[in-house]
């Protein structure tokens, strides 16, 4: 039996990283649906009355967060040291799975020679040997994902301030994110939450006590 075959699955760094997986991912619950743009951009259409000139007053920009992972420096750079971290904990686990494998290579050969209680403690040797790896293994892979999730999220953070900034200064009513839907830059003017809040205690204000328990 081969170190492998004790379900080992070393981290792999070869080729580059799937950043639609990463992406992906890390999608939260903050995130909002692709149909929140579509039913947005009809709301405005109907409120500036699909004229001419409301176009230009509803300016809505979009914005492809992955592939400014994939073609921006940040991105490239963030891409390498993912890599470059995952080459290493590979290379570690490959270094421990072979002196596993080595060692239980090394039992069979002298196990006609050992005593039993040698040969049952060599044996120990090695399931605790496979535990510590697939413990390493796990931490490793937690690690791993932890370090890419750091670097993709710092860079969201610095694309996050620049839209701001693009949405402020070229007018925009609205910028979202074209896969999520994901509203990014609104300007407060647009957020109408107060007045809904206003008129909603003026309608709950007319219920009858009874209607405002159930």
């Amino acid at each position: 039996m081969r170190w492998q075959d004790v379900d080992i699955q070393v981290i792999s760094a070869r080729g580059p990283v799937p950043w639609r997986y990463i992406y992906e991912r890390l999608k939260g619950d903050d995130m909002r649906i692709a149909s929140i743009f579509f039913v947005l951009t009809w709301c405005f259409s109907v409120l500036f009355g699909l004229s001419a000139e409301a176009a230009d007053v509803a300016k809505i920009g979009v914005i492809d967060f992955q592939r400014v992972l994939e073609a921006s420096s940040a991105g490239k750079y963030a891409q390498a040291e993912i890599n470059k971290q995952g080459k290493k904990m590979e290379a570690d686990l490959k270094k421990r799975g072979a002196e596993i494998e080595e060692t239980k290579k090394r039992l069979e050969r002298e196990a006609l020679v050992m005593s039993k209680e040698m040969r049952e403690q060599k044996q120990r040797e090695i399931r605790i040997n496979i535990n510590d790896f697939k413990t390493l293994q796990k931490k490793y892979m937690n690690e791993f994902k932890a370090f890419e999730n750091r670097l993709v999220q710092r860079i969201r953070k610095d694309v996050v301030e620049l839209i701001q900034g693009i949405g402020k200064s070229g007018g925009y009513l609205m910028i979202v994110e074209k896969r999520t839907g994901e509203v990014i830059y609104s300007p407060k003017s647009v957020d109408a939450t107060d007045k809904l809040i206003q008129k909603y205690n003026v309608t709950f204000a007319k219920k009858p006590a009874k209607k405002k328990k159930k």
